[in-house]
């Protein structure tokens, strides 16, 4: 019945239609990149932040069994879309829909040796199918509140799926603790593997000639992620700095008529990436980033970051700007986001209300280098001190792999 529904919505939803069509491609794609023989590990990830948490994981599995392919599935066509010809896996894919036909007919069909499972991604009919195969079953980078179902009285069904997996990689604490309180003890808190991606990050070739071009010698804001909310306190402080600071914002949404909305709105000298000469790049005081792909380089040319989401929709990743050793702003809701509530616990990301809290947080940023320096040091020493979690985690799938 909700697969008939989401037919009939995908007829007047893009995204759905993306759900639902990119569904029917799964079976050839596991017949074409894959055969049942082939010892197959299988990483399932909701979207792009848990693939990019998955990421490490995948990244030293391909170094230490090369033997192995790897196949990555995806719940959400905003991850699919994205990484869908991503070089990292042997096969790439949508997850059917989690009924027990689906979940027999998948399994049966990729063979895994080894299955993942990021963050969120808890699915009681492929968690059982995996268990009947006697498969082992690994949830990484876990976190868990006490408003989850499984820690409520209605909630035995979701609290036996999760009895399914053999080991459970958490990031914090708290969520050992609920899961030890509901009986699970084969939990180990192991951190969160974004920290090892990022840091990856950091170390890689982050160079973009049209940054070099575009910021020359001046102090660089850049904003991420932004979503209307965000670019409304952004935009009237840019129209209204009398200091000289290069802009760069990369907003969540590119449609074309929300960017050149954006780029309306704005009275200083702006140029659109897409639409970027880079003989004159470098007499603008914005760059709207309208292209997926570029921020987390682009973070590297910042001074001043500012993450997007932290005022309706949902806070963005803090660590991508946090590792490059600068200042981090959001907005005010960023609770359940460990490492943003860490961050701003030590602060090293600062939280804001409004324009004027936004300005006076730009003005101490701005004028007080010592300040700024200090606070980005902060991000960069947590990153540095916390990373690992892929570590610990490929050491207990060698103890899978090589029995």
């Amino acid at each position: 019945m909700s697969w008939f529904i989401l037919r009939m919505v995908a007829l007047f939803n893009s995204k759905i239609k993306l759900f639902v069509e990119g569904r029917k491609q799964t079976l050839s794609i596991l017949k074409e990149k894959l055969s049942p023989n082939e010892g197959t590990i299988w990483v399932h990830v909701a979207s792009l932040g848990e693939f990019e948490q998955g990421l490490p994981i995948i990244e030293k599995l391909k170094i230490k069994y090369p033997q192995h392919k790897i196949l990555v599935t995806f719940f959400s066509p905003s991850g699919y879309e994205v990484k869908k010809n991503t070089k990292i896996a042997d096969a790439v894919c949508y997850l059917p829909l989690d009924t027990k036909k689906n979940a027999q007919e998948f399994i049966e069909k990729v063979n895994p040796v080894l299955a993942l499972f990021v963050k969120y991604e808890v699915w009681p009919n492929y968690l059982s199918e995996l268990a009947n195969r006697k498969i082992p079953t690994l949830l990484v980078s876990a976190i868990f509140n006490e408003n989850k179902i499984y820690f409520k009285p209605y909630g035995k069904f979701m609290r036996r799926a999760l009895e399914k997996f053999d080991h459970i990689f958490v990031q914090d604490d708290t969520s050992k603790q609920l899961l030890s309180d509901i009986g699970i003890k084969n939990a180990t808190i192991s951190g969160d593997t974004r920290l090892d991606r990022v840091s990856e990050i950091l170390e890689s070739d982050n160079h973009l000639d049209f940054m070099e071009a575009f910021k020359k010698d001046r102090l660089c804001f850049v904003a991420g992620s932004t979503w209307p909310e965000d670019e409304n306190i952004l935009v009237d402080y840019i129209n209204n700095s009398t200091k000289n600071i290069k802009f760069v914002l990369a907003p969540h949404t590119i449609k074309s008529d929300k960017i050149h909305g954006l780029a309306g709105a704005i009275s200083k000298k702006t140029m659109l990436y897409s639409k970027m000469n880079s003989n004159t790049i470098g007499e603008h005081d914005v760059l709207i980033i309208d292209h997926i792909g570029l921020l987390t380089k682009i973070y590297s040319y910042a001074e001043i970051a500012y993450v997007g989401g932290g005022f309706a929709t949902g806070l963005h990743n803090t660590l991508e700007p946090a590792v490059f050793g600068i200042p981090v702003i959001i907005g005010p809701k960023f609770k359940g986001f460990n490492e943003a509530e860490d961050l701003v616990a030590s602060k090293g990301i600062l939280t804001i209300n409004d324009q004027w809290t936004f300005g006076e947080t730009m003005k101490k940023l701005t004028e007080n280098t010592e300040f700024r320096e200090r606070t980005g040091q902060i991000n960069a020493n947590y990153i540095s001190k916390n990373k690992g979690a892929s570590s610990l985690i490929i050491q207990k799938i060698d103890t899978i792999l090589t029995k």
